[in-house]
């Protein structure tokens, strides 16, 4: 004990009560400042040399054991978590279509795939011919299985799985491509990629153990060909999967984060008209019904803000179980898009839809969605005349109910009256759009928008 202390430093003794770590590295310091002043008569050049090079580690105790910084920081402890406490998986933002890949045709794909893979050399420094032969041929079936393998592996990958889609994204899958037809064709492509490698690594091992030169040679070219014909056979896949990325990557764009007017109404009541007029948007304008085959989107700026405008299908009266795509198309936007309505009625009888059917429709979308900003436009109102109500023949206006018949001749309370030939109304509407779209931008900005896998205080 004696020794002991005499070779301590002052202060050093409080040291031993505190863990080996630190009492090693604060020795070690102190030692060697003390050295630098004046160096006792037993500190040894051998032994100074070996403190200086004497490192240690922090090590934090871990369940009752010292594990290394580096060893916690290269991985983590991770505390199991149940099945049952896991997250729903998270939804991806719009957008993900602009994120697919570009998808090669088969015919492209395969003969790019032959063409490399002929570039394939054997292994130099074979000097027997079978066996250099043979060594060729199974190189090249393996490079010709891997470049037609990877790519339908990328595509997998790439394309998101439908589960992860935004609502709105997910609703666009069913109702453009049909239900089902999606995963599919996903799941063709990847049969595809799973016989490619099962008969690829089938011939290039049958022609690695070729005995001669000539079978080696006939071994390559029945590998070639089997790998040729199941291209042929099932590469349609491919190529349906090439037509599904220029569909979903021809969709509208949607910001979640930016006030979308949506126009609806009846088929032919006048919406492509009204957003070519209050927006960057151009759709096709005909006098049939139905002529919007798909939403279309278009910005409007207000005041240095940038706003959305969105076209869609005119919905008919019946229930929804008996609705198409079209008008399918036209309630997923509503349902899962922050949207504000414009809705567009026709008092003119020229839309072939009756006025008491718009009526009957204008109800039910409007109790379905009253939370919404809105705003009714009365279009063509230049063909109204002195505001007659035109009655279909089919219609028995001496059963409508008086809310039915003020319709009729007015439209909804409140409702602004437009003309895109006269311009009548234009500028009206043109404020209301603007007043509302600031309203449903305010809206936006004022949510709060809470993590659920984070707990309320």
């Amino acid at each position: 004990m004696k020794l002991a202390s005499s070779l301590l430093f002052p202060n050093q003794w409080r040291l031993l009560a505190s863990p080996p770590q630190l009492y090693l590295q604060a020795f070690v310091f102190s030692t060697a400042s003390s050295t630098t002043k004046s160096p006792p008569t037993f500190w040894s050049p051998t032994l100074r040399r070996q403190c200086r090079n004497l490192q240690t580690a922090v090590s934090p105790v871990v369940t009752s054991s010292y594990l290394p910084t580096s060893y916690i920081t290269q991985k983590q402890i991770e505390t199991p978590t149940s099945p049952e406490k896991e997250g729903p998986p998270m939804q991806e933002s719009l957008g993900a279509f602009q994120k697919l890949p570009m998808v090669m045709p088969s015919i492209d794909l395969y003969s790019s795939a032959l063409r490399k893979s002929k570039r394939v050399q054997p292994t130099k420094g074979i000097a027997n011919i079978a066996k250099r032969e043979r060594n060729r041929g199974a190189k090249q079936l393996d490079a010709l299985m891997k470049e037609l393998a990877l790519p339908l592996k990328g595509y997998m990958e790439s394309f998101p799985r439908r589960r992860f889609l935004h609502p709105y994204e997910r609703s666009l899958i069913e109702l453009t491509l049909g239900d089902g037809n999606y995963e599919e064709v996903l799941g063709k492509v990847d049969a595809l990629r799973k016989k490619v490698l099962s008969v690829g690594k089938e011939h290039a091992s049958l022609c690695a153990k070729a005995l001669s030169k000539r079978e080696a040679e006939d071994r390559l070219s029945e590998g070639v060909e089997k790998l040729e014909l199941v291209f042929q056979q099932q590469g349609i896949a491919v190529d349906d999967l090439l037509s599904i990325a220029k569909v979903l990557r021809a969709m509208p764009v949607v910001d979640l984060e930016m006030p979308t007017l949506c126009l609806v109404g009846a088929p032919n009541v006048g919406k492509s008209s009204l957003v070519r007029i209050l927006s960057t948007g151009k759709p096709e304008i005909c006098n049939y019904p139905f002529t919007t085959r798909g939403i279309l989107m278009g910005h409007v700026i207000l005041n240095y803000q940038r706003f959305q405008v969105t076209d869609t299908p005119g919905l008919l009266r019946r229930c929804d179980e008996d609705r198409n795509n079209l008008e399918k198309l036209t309630l997923a936007v509503l349902t899962h898009l922050p949207t504000a309505v414009l809705y567009v009625h026709d008092l003119t009888g020229e839309c072939g839809t009756s006025t008491s059917d718009q009526f009957r429709i204008y109800k039910e979308i409007k109790e379905r969605f009253e939370d919404y900003l809105w705003i009714d436009v009365v279009s063509k109102c230049d063909l109204l005349g002195g505001g007659s109500p035109v009655i279909y023949a089919k219609e028995d206006a001496s059963n409508d109910e008086a809310e039915i018949i003020r319709y009729r001749e007015t439209g909804p309370d409140g409702s602004i009256h437009v003309s895109v030939k006269t311009e009548q109304g234009l500028s009206e509407l043109k404020s209301r759009v603007k007043e509302v779209l600031s309203s449903e931008m305010e809206k936006i900005k004022s949510e709060v928008r809470v993590d659920p896998t984070v707990p309320s205080s």
